[in-house]
């Protein structure tokens, strides 16, 4: 039959092979849509089954949806709700913006020899693999070891001048690493508070209507920048009073260099005291403090001579 016009509907009319065709799902695919009920079913028609446009649009959500992420149970619910007339528009609006950019960034592209050059002239496998892994670098089909896709030309940037400066690129890769951690918990934090004080009321319905979606998209929107306003706000901040009082330590004759077989003294921020102090009771914060920073010493020494191996094999 193929794909044709109908003489009762004059609307497109698909065979199944054509449905995958047309959707780029397979046939096994769609069948499994259909079981699950994500699918509604086709028209019989004597002894061929008939799929419409209906179809290959919801197909068209389906891919759209997973590939935002989206597990099969929640895009039936958010299907189901749009099949029963609370609408999906704004839900996908929502989704489209929650997924959007969330920099001004643009994504660059560089060879591999000037990657070479930046970093010193000496081609080093293992910090390409490395970058890689941490999605610094982004590896181009087609392009594999001659060129590479930059998400972030400026942290690329950032990476190139702290190597400049005399800074091993193993160090980089790992303060970054320790970075990401924290960066992600600053996230995870922001998006739990704005969670709880304002989008609570648009998500109270699952899925929520449209028009609540709708109405949260603007939400994300309008506070997308917020979240790194505050941290660069407060990065600058702490910068300003840190490097102040690490300067006067240096430069002060009132406190020499420690030698290093003797103990220092570090100062911690009051609410780390307080937290490990709830943990573990007064008594015992001076020895957490003192196990926490010899296992992390511990693991970096373990990491290290890992790393160390793997490169020496």
């Amino acid at each position: 039959m193929g794909a044709g016009l109908s003489e009762q509907s004059a609307q497109p009319e698909y065979r199944i092979e054509d449905l995958a065709h047309h959707s780029g799902a397979t046939v096994r695919t769609i069948r499994a849509y259909q079981d699950r009920g994500l699918l509604p079913r086709p028209e019989r028609r004597g002894r061929s089954n008939v799929y419409g446009d209906a179809h290959l649009a919801r197909l068209h959500q389906i891919a759209d949806l997973l590939d935002r992420g989206y597990t099969l149970a929640s895009i039936k619910e958010l299907l189901e709700a749009w099949d029963t007339g609370r609408g999906l528009g704004g839900v996908l609006g929502l989704v489209a913006e929650v997924h959007g950019p969330w920099t001004d960034e643009e994504a660059d592209r560089i060879s591999r020899a000037e990657l070479d050059a930046r970093f010193g002239g000496t081609p080093d496998e293992e910090a390409i693999r490395e970058a890689v892994e941490l999605g610094v670098l982004e590896r181009l089909p087609g392009r594999e070891g001659e060129e590479y896709l930059v998400p972030s030309p400026q942290e690329l940037a950032v990476a190139a001048e702290l190597y400049a400066a005399g800074v091993p690129l193993a160090a980089i890769t790992g303060h970054l690493r320790e970075l990401r951690d924290q960066v992600e918990h600053i996230a995870s934090r922001f998006l739990e508070f704005t969670t709880e004080h304002v989008f609570a009321r648009y998500l109270e319905h699952r899925p929520p209507t449209d028009a609540d979606a709708t109405e949260a998209a603007t939400m994300v929107r309008r506070l997308r920048p917020l979240a790194q306003q505050t941290v660069d706000a407060e990065l600058a901040r702490a910068m300003r009073l840190l490097a102040t009082r690490h300067l006067q330590i240096h430069l002060s004759p009132e406190h020499p260099p420690v030698p290093d077989d003797q103990p220092r003294t570090v100062s911690l921020p009051a609410g780390t005291v307080r937290a490990v102090q709830s943990l573990v009771g007064a008594e015992g914060v001076e020895a957490f403090i003192a196990a926490a920073a010899e296992r992390e010493v511990h693991k970096r020494t373990l990491d290290a001579l890992a790393s160390s191996r793997l490169i020496d094999n």
